[in-house]
């Protein structure tokens, strides 16, 4: 009696070892699989994410070498115009119905840089060229505010907050004509602040670089005045 009563205890013991050994592989398994899961979610994530990454490197480099062909273009047409009194549409490389046009060209001699000044702003133009915000055609008294998106790299305005006062600027009008700028304040201001635009510069010339600044949502702002 003692025996079977034993023999039934160790097969009820084997099937109950049994069960949690299936138990122990079915939750290993849903582990494997919920482990595999977030495995192909977080290599798509990241796939994604380096897409969009391409995408937008791509789209603002091919956008960069517009504001260069307009560059190449304003040079060659000025230099072989019958006229003084020239100005290359953005119609010639976008080939649209935009009425904006080249109206000079700011270098940085110190930051490398050379882009055509385009007569208006829109989101659309900032992301090809530097703009004329507000105030005066390039050269002119009065100042002629000009702005320009921060990608954060070389490109645009991104490295202007390295400028300091006492650095020059080179301003060239649509005749070709250059004027020396020279940087009198850097500063930044809240996106709701509008007085760096101000025209009360007493007969002088004076220029005003505005970008973003990609980590707290304000703008700097470079100030700079006509070397006599």
């Amino acid at each position: 009696m003692n025996q079977i009563l034993f023999s039934k205890f160790n097969k009820d013991l084997e099937k109950e070892k049994n069960n949690q050994i299936i138990k122990k592989n079915k939750k290993q398994k849903k582990l494997i699989v919920v482990f595999r899961f977030q495995l192909v979610i977080s290599i798509l994530v990241i796939l994604s994410c380096f897409s969009y990454y391409m995408y937008n490197l791509y789209s603002t480099k091919q956008k960069e070498s517009i504001s260069k062909q307009l560059l190449s273009n304003f040079n060659i047409n000025l230099l072989y115009s019958d006229t003084s009194k020239y100005t290359t549409s953005i119609v010639d490389v976008e080939e649209s119905n935009n009425s904006s046009f080249i109206i000079g060209l700011i270098e940085i001699k110190k930051l490398k840089i050379v882009y055509p000044i385009l007569s208006e702003v829109s989101d659309d133009l900032l992301e090809i060229a530097t703009c004329r915000f507000y105030g005066p055609m390039p050269n002119e008294v009065g100042n002629l505010c000009i702005a320009a998106h921060n990608y954060n790299d070389y490109r645009f305005f991104s490295r202007i907050k390295q400028l300091v006062v006492g650095d020059s600027i080179n301003i060239y009008d649509a005749d070709g004509n250059a004027l020396e700028y020279h940087v009198t304040d850097k500063y930044t201001i809240p996106s709701t602040d509008s007085s760096c635009i101000s025209q009360d510069t007493n007969g002088e010339k004076q220029i005003t670089l505005l970008t973003c600044n990609n980590m707290t949502g304000y703008r700097l702002v470079v100030k700079a005045t006509a070397v006599d």
